[in-house]
């Protein structure tokens, strides 16, 4: 058996973190309820980005797909690619997302955002050139959005692939 750290019994959970399994049975919740005082800020911190954000929900779908593809995490991006086909995100743009080296198959927007993540999830620090285009793209709220955004992903990603967790059983 391969090792990853075990989920925790329900015997073990607060009421909370039981009614939040409840309404949001992912093995992402489930595994954060070993950190029970980070799990309610890291979901608060992903909702913001998520569904409260002012970003075009399907241009941060591309990237973090993108961001998912970089970091070998499978569990983000079996996630995302059905919550990316609810914002208009098609299999062929998919196949261009997940390919090797640079994207280049995209528009110029879509290049560009496949670019960001990779230079915030491969170079940690995006390039002058990424940061002038989004902010003039986007304007700062939007450039501040889309960055935090490949941050947080990276973060999910990191963690997902680090304890192991897998794909919910259908």
């Amino acid at each position: 058996m391969a090792v990853r750290i075990p989920f925790p019994k329900d015997e073990e959970l607060d009421p909370e973190v039981r009614d939040l399994l409840a309404v949001l049975p992912l093995n992402l919740v489930r595994a954060l309820a070993n950190a029970p005082v980070s799990l309610r800020e890291f979901m608060d911190m992903g909702g913001s980005i998520l569904m409260r954000s002012a970003f075009d929900a399907r241009k941060r779908e591309i990237a973090i797909l993108r961001v998912a593809h970089v970091t070998k995490a499978a569990y983000v991006w079996h996630h995302h690619v059905a919550i990316g086909k609810t914002t208009g995100i098609t299999d062929d743009e998919i196949q261009k997302i997940a390919c090797d080296g640079p994207v280049q198959a995209f528009d110029g927007e879509g290049n560009l955002l496949c670019r960001v993540a990779d230079e915030i999830s491969l170079d940690v620090r995006l390039s002058d050139d990424a940061l002038s285009r989004i902010m003039e793209q986007y304007g700062n709220q939007g450039a501040t959005e889309l960055i935090l955004c490949c941050c947080w992903f990276n973060l999910v990603s990191r963690f997902t692939e680090s304890t192991r967790v897998e794909v919910e059983e259908t």
